[in-house]
């Protein structure tokens, strides 16, 4: 028999007080983290909390405008050579080129700097010691393109149908997402799983924030021409499926004169020309179907750019230099298991 000694209720009270204060110190100690205005997967940041605009953008570049082009790639199900959904973020269909223009994000990437990005929608986070609970606090005043306010429970949304219903790269991306909650309009609390990978925080401060409001009697997975309730710098204009598609600038963008932002989207509209043929978009470009064309083909670039336009001087080339190292790319060869 174990002799247990007389405890008043004083005594239990202290030991109950003494266990909670130990398991609260660390989640107050998580809470008192400083928050940060941006995360970078190596950990150090190049701007510093209160910058104006990143160092490659002009913040004083004029608006207006069109630019047009033939986009030579697209994200997750986008179509290079027609396009029959305005739903970009699922594997069905062949979803136009841009799409991702409509939407914002918790963070917008620094493009003069690895794996970095700053806040966007959300002014800032906390990020736990051990690195897997990330608390995003979101700006005020922020909203969809229709007015309705964006809010914490619209980005655990984003984060829960993408996860379940997403583009299989997304589902892969996110398999890693142990959970994401919202204790409030303006707070974001994500969950990660021990082992993620590195750039998995990046990639939620990256996906685009959908309205849970509009998709509360729409279903997300399926095509749609119908354009979607969006909240980023543009919002779908004119299209005709296969043919082309246009985007025009939200000209009172809550996001619009941030430091992630300033100087960026400029253009009133931006349009996505389609052709089914590359020969048949190169001759497309010389009569003046597109402005801009990134040349992927080394023969076509040393033999064809002797039409007027570019005689003249009308259409100007130039090669910009790219630094960023090549993809990898080769095949796995996996041997089938040995029956026992």
């Amino acid at each position: 028999m174990i002799d247990i000694p007389f405890m008043s209720r004083r005594d239990i009270l202290a030991i109950g007080a003494a266990a909670l204060t130990s398991v609260l110190v660390p989640i107050a100690k998580a809470a008192e983290t400083p928050e940060r205005h941006g995360i970078s997967a190596f950990g150090d940041l190049k701007y510093p909390a209160d910058f104006n605009q990143f160092e490659y953008v002009n913040p004083k570049a004029p608006k207006g405008g069109v630019f047009s082009q033939v986009a030579p790639t697209g994200i997750f199900n986008q179509g290079v050579l027609t396009f029959n959904s305005l739903n970009s973020f699922i594997l069905k269909g062949d979803a136009a080129q841009g799409m991702e223009f409509t939407f914002a994000s918790l963070m917008a990437r620094a493009y003069d700097e690895p794996d970095a990005m700053y806040g966007l929608a959300a002014r800032g986070v906390q990020i736990s010691p051990d690195q897997l609970t990330y608390r995003f606090f979101l700006r005020r005043g922020i909203t969809f393109h229709d007015g309705s306010p964006l809010t914490a429970h619209d980005v655990v949304f984003s984060l829960q149908v993408l996860q379940e219903k997403g583009h299989p790269i997304i589902q892969q991306m996110l398999q890693n997402l142990a959970g994401a909650q919202a204790p409030d309009d303006a707070t974001i609390v994500v969950s990660l799983a021990p082992g993620h990978a590195r750039d998995l925080p990046l990639f939620v401060a990256w996906l685009p924030i959908f309205s849970r409001a509009y998709y509360a009697d729409r279903p997300f997975e399926e095509t749609t021409l119908e354009a979607p309730l969006g909240c980023g710098p543009y919002r779908v204009g004119r299209f005709e499926s296969g043919r082309y598609i246009e985007y025009e600038r939200v000209k009172e963008w809550w996001g619009a004169d941030l430091p992630v932002a300033r100087g960026q989207n400029n253009f009133d509209v931006v349009r996505y020309q389609y052709y089914r043929d590359r020969d048949v978009a190169f001759e497309g470009f010389t009569s003046k179907g597109y402005l801009f064309r990134e040349e992927l083909v080394s023969r076509v670039w040393a033999t064809r750019y002797e039409f007027p336009a570019a005689r003249d001087g009308r259409v100007k080339r130039d090669t910009i230099p790219d630094h960023t190292t090549d993809a990898a790319s080769g095949l796995v060869f996996q041997h089938p298991p040995r029956e026992i």
